[in-house]
């Protein structure tokens, strides 16, 4: 077990190492630094990750994180609003724009259909989608989900609820690997997906 000088070093540790992806030595080393910085430095370091937490809104329309109630892509009257994109997570909403070769709009999910995490379909935005579905307006839902047994089942669902609704279904073409979580997809390959997307097949 690490043993520390400082109760107060090792309370940072302890918060830093339960970020994703980091450990205690990585936690210790961000700590160590932050603690060689000046205190209006780390004053601002911390300021902005309490506003990221306390004032970013999630848009009213497709759950994107956004500053206002909208968010830029849904406030952007050039884009097509006749195609919802359907992702699990903001990250997947970064990683589409990124390829500049989707012009429509979005849906975030906020994850996908897993029991064995003990998420649920009521868990997701999967009725505000249908909502937003059978509001109008929308002739294209395009299912840009990973690749997983989770993915599908979510693709399913969707699929499900959303028939008997006037929309096409629409899911990425399978230049993203089966199996393949979409975040770990190159932007070419995604945006290729995005373009030569199929008919969702049941």
């Amino acid at each position: 077990m690490q043993s520390y000088p400082s109760y107060l070093l090792e309370n940072a540790v302890n918060q830093l190492a339960k970020l994703p992806g980091v450990g205690r030595k990585s936690a210790l080393r961000l700590a160590l630094y932050l603690l060689r910085q000046d205190e209006q430095s780390v004053q601002d370091f911390a300021g902005s990750v309490l506003m990221l937490r306390q004032q970013v809104n999630y848009c009213k329309h497709c759950r994107n994180i956004s500053d206002t109630d909208e968010c830029a892509i849904c406030q952007d009257r050039t884009r097509d609003r006749s195609i919802v994109c359907v992702v699990e997570t903001v990250k997947e909403v970064m990683l589409v724009e990124n390829t500049g070769r989707y012009r429509g709009l979005y849906h975030v999910l906020g994850g996908v259909i897993s029991p064995m995490d003990g998420i649920k379909p009521s868990d997701l935005e999967i009725d505000s989608l249908a909502a937003r579905v059978a509001a109008g307006g929308i002739d294209e839902v395009v299912l840009a989900l990973s690749t997983t047994m989770e993915g599908d089942t979510t693709a399913y669902y969707i699929a499900k609820k959303l028939s008997g609704l006037p929309v096409r279904l629409t899911t990425i073409a399978r230049g993203v690997a089966q199996g393949d979580e979409l975040q770990y997809a190159d932007e070419l390959t995604l945006g290729n997906s995005i373009v030569n997307r199929v008919p969702y097949a049941k």
